[in-house]
């Protein structure tokens, strides 16, 4: 726990700190599961409520951060998928439960133990980071080569699930029913509020640890 605790925060600072580096992040309703989702209960970790996405040129570097309305269970049910468009977009498989504008040729795979792959090659374990309701994880630019966009070009979202096989399996997008690209680089009050988010973090983790010492495409 502590030690997935520490790499969080590294992460988070490898986020902000990497130059020439840009960065996009959104925020997302609480309770807004699709009507569509039919297929279990409605757990707290597969309810989006923050999602970024950290481009690093110099490291060729994707880092992914998802916030959810509560802290991810392992043993429960679920998964989270990121559909990336490089370029092409040619998977649009979600205009049924009104999703037409999700458009992706990729999908990172990230589960709910700290596991993710791309395809069907696996991510660096030690990448992927998991504490309370926070999830981060750094994908190559490699693992994701460019069918006509630019990496700050790339459009990205994230779909948690229960299982995989039917779209009722589905509880959230952000965002709704588009993609998310970097475009620019974020003004500085950007960064404050990056850093004010990180910092927020890292005192929530410091509690948590004082605490113990005292007592393939899915559709």
């Amino acid at each position: 726990m502590i030690n997935k605790a520490i790499i969080v925060g590294m992460l988070g600072l490898t986020a902000i700190c990497a130059t020439p580096a840009a960065a996009v992040s959104i925020m997302d309703p609480t309770d807004d599961f699709i009507p569509s989702y039919t297929a279990g209960p409605r757990f707290a970790d597969l309810d989006v409520t923050g999602f970024s996405v950290n481009y690093d040129g110099m490291s060729q570097l994707f880092t992914l951060g998802a916030t959810f309305a509560g802290d991810i269970d392992p043993q429960t049910a679920g998964l989270y998928i990121f559909g990336v468009n490089t370029g092409t977009g040619i998977a649009r498989p979600f205009a049924s439960i009104g999703q037409p504008d999700v458009i992706f040729n990729q999908a990172i795979v990230i589960q709910k133990n700290g596991t993710g792959s791309v395809g069907p090659n696996a991510l660096d374990p030690t990448g992927i980071a998991i504490a309370g309701n926070m999830l981060t994880a750094r994908v190559p630019l490699a693992l994701l080569p460019s069918t006509g966009f630019g990496p700050t070009q790339y459009g990205f979202n994230l779909w948690p699930r229960n299982g995989v096989g039917n779209v009722n399996q589905i509880t959230d997008f952000a965002p709704e029913n588009a993609t998310v690209s970097i475009g620019a680089v974020p003004e500085p009050a950007t960064w404050l509020m990056m850093l004010v988010g990180f910092g927020g973090v890292g005192f929530s983790l410091r509690r948590r640890i004082g605490k113990v010492v005292t007592g393939t495409v899915y559709a």
